[in-house]
């Protein structure tokens, strides 16, 4: 606090307010009443969403429509909150005596920002909590049928060998005559053929001697000539290729629906700041607009 001397000898000592010019109440209720109308329409969203999906072919809208609808309806769901959040907040503080204009100004938006900054905190966490949820439940799902997988794949082998070094030790092992073996042991055929499989897709393609042993074995066990089998054989490996290229291709149109959905996220939340930080200012010029005169005497 500085004081100052008058020309008179008087000594001036500036006027100090002794309340804080942060006024929690109104940002507390500028804030629930955002984060009720962020879950009313967040629910509502749900709801439409919902029905532009389906698990029958051909009635379900494409990912991409569906990541783009649901970001253009994130950013909806903030503008909406955190202009009636900001604009309740302006409008539920009190009054403050002898401050100047300009500094009112500041407050209120001042007020109206950290009203959308605790909202915003609020339901982040409970979206964050809920989609841990979710994961949670999905891992679980995901660990059990892996573990399941693995019981089924250990009970249709007659020796508790790694899947790792499974394929490897078939490849050593692999004998000159391979029709007679698969012949006699379907079982073992099925088993080290599956390992086959699952190794180049591991390896993202498999060898050629991979190739026409498999041939090899398909001529065993259905009876076609050699060259119609690795005709078979192709034609299976270029399916599950198909079928490769399709997961890939859905996995990066979920990227970028998913980095389409962040951007707008993003630029959502600034303007959500902004949007309540100006309503809190509008509200705040509303209740200055008229004042109220306390008339007494002079006498």
């Amino acid at each position: 606090m500085s004081v100052s001397m008058t020309g008179a000898g008087e000594i001036a000592t500036p006027v100090e307010s002794s309340k804080s010019a942060m006024a929690w109440g109104p940002i507390f209720g500028g804030a629930a009443a955002a984060i009720g109308v962020t879950l009313i329409l967040l629910l509502l969203g749900s709801g439409v969403g919902l029905t532009m999906v389906s698990p029958w072919s051909g009635q379900s809208s494409s990912l991409g429509t569906v990541g783009v609808t649901a970001a253009i309806w994130l950013v909806v769901v903030q503008w909406l909150s955190s202009g009636l959040g900001g604009y309740i907040t302006g409008r539920l503080r009190t009054k403050w005596a002898a401050v100047h204009t300009d500094e009112v100004f500041f407050r209120d938006t001042a007020h109206g920002f950290i009203s959308w900054a605790l909202a915003t905190i609020f339901v982040a966490g409970f979206l964050a909590s809920s989609l841990t949820s979710l994961a949670g439940a999905g891992a679980q799902a995901v660990s059990s049928a892996a573990t399941a997988a693995g019981t089924a794949a250990a009970s249709s082998t007659s020796s508790p060998v790694d899947l790792s070094t499974a394929y490897f030790t078939d490849a050593l092992l692999r004998p000159e005559q391979a029709r007679a073996g698969a012949t006699s042991d379907d079982t073992a055929a099925t088993a080290e053929v599956s390992r086959i499989l699952l190794n180049g897709a591991a390896a993202g393609q498999i060898p050629d001697d991979d190739k026409a042993y498999l041939a090899t074995i398909v001529a065993a066990r259905t009876g076609l000539s050699e060259a119609d089998a690795r005709t078979r054989v192709d034609t299976v490996l270029k399916r599950i290729e198909d079928a490769k290229v399709a997961a890939q291709k859905a996995a990066d149109e979920a990227r970028k629906a998913a980095s389409t959905t962040a951007l707008l996220g993003s630029l959502s939340l600034l303007i959500g700041a902004f949007i309540a930080a100006a309503a809190a200012a509008f509200g705040g010029s509303q209740r200055d607009e008229e004042e109220d005169l306390i008339i007494t005497s002079r006498t």
